[in-house]
């Protein structure tokens, strides 16, 4: 790296990959509603509220799991190797949406789910630990606003290019289009390889944090069986079925929190154990 540059060479790489991710899930997601619910072009012709409760709990698990992406790569799987699996998973779900059917559709979700929950935390992650470097810390506000701007550009022009293909070609290949930008952000990603290696670095848990870790993993785990309970009730609660296991689960979630935090207060934590049993090992 040149000693008179003010920001890392990785900076291009990671914001040009970033330019294509947003690019390519604004562009589905720009459509995706549209999809499920058109009649008349080849969409699904479903009816608005099943087509908000999918697009709903999408959208909910879009933003649940980069917690679970970003705590395996700081234990286990590094950054690097998180970004690429969730590219690569995310262009996947974006071509399999072009498939016309039920499963495709909902299998295309679900890897999209989890592909979103490895790349989006690891690659700010990847450039907040180039700006650690002394050389360019006085710039990384600099940097990461010039990070942001890849972002919105990608969302910007990928509106143009989705109803571009879908007017002309269809649904499939306004789908496809999706998942070719985010293969593109993966090259890109890989181009810039050896520019970010040296600060993929693993945050190794202390003793102290891996047992804080398993509980809230368990506790997620059993938060998650619970909304999926809830999504299947027969009829609904509260309106729908996104809406009935977002209620459950943030309940259950409710009651742990004050269970725990009681817990701390009275500094007995084995007051937790009793109260939860079945999330201990």
């Amino acid at each position: 790296m040149s000693s008179t540059s003010k920001h890392p060479k990785g900076l291009f790489f990671l914001a040009f990959t970033e330019f294509w991710e947003r690019f390519g899930y604004y562009l589905m997601i720009g459509i995706f509603f549209l999809y499920m619910t058109d009649t008349k072009t080849g969409g699904f012709g479903w009816e608005n509220a099943k087509a908000s409760d999918v697009f709903g709990t999408f959208i909910a698990c879009v933003y649940l799991t980069p917690f679970i992406g970003g705590l395996l790569a700081d234990m286990k799987l590094g950054y690097r190797f998180a970004v690429t699996l969730g590219g690569i998973l995310m262009g996947i779900g974006y071509c399999l949406l072009s498939i016309h059917e039920e499963w495709a559709f909902y299998t295309a979700l679900l890897i999209m789910i989890v592909g979103n929950g490895f790349f989006k935390p690891n690659i700010s992650t990847l450039l907040g630990n180039l700006y650690n470097d002394p050389q360019y810390k006085a710039n990384k506000d600099t940097g990461y606003n010039l990070f942001y701007m890849s972002i919105n550009i990608g969302a910007f022009v990928c509106n143009f290019v989705a109803a571009y293909m879908r007017i002309k070609y269809g649904w499939n290949w306004a789908f496809i289009a999706a998942g070719v930008g985010m293969f593109l952000g993966v090259i890109t990603f890989w181009a810039g390889m050896k520019h970010y290696k040296h600060v993929d670095v693993r945050k190794e848990p202390t003793p102290e944090d891996k047992p804080i870790i398993m509980r809230f993993l368990k506790v997620l785990a059993v938060a998650l069986g619970f909304g999926l309970a809830g999504w299947f009730i027969p009829d609904t609660i509260f309106g729908s079925d996104s809406t009935d296991a977002f209620y459950v689960h943030v309940f259950l979630l409710f009651i742990f929190m004050l269970v725990f935090i009681k817990a701390v207060a009275m500094k007995k934590k084995n007051q937790l154990v009793l109260c939860i049993p079945f999330l201990e090992s």
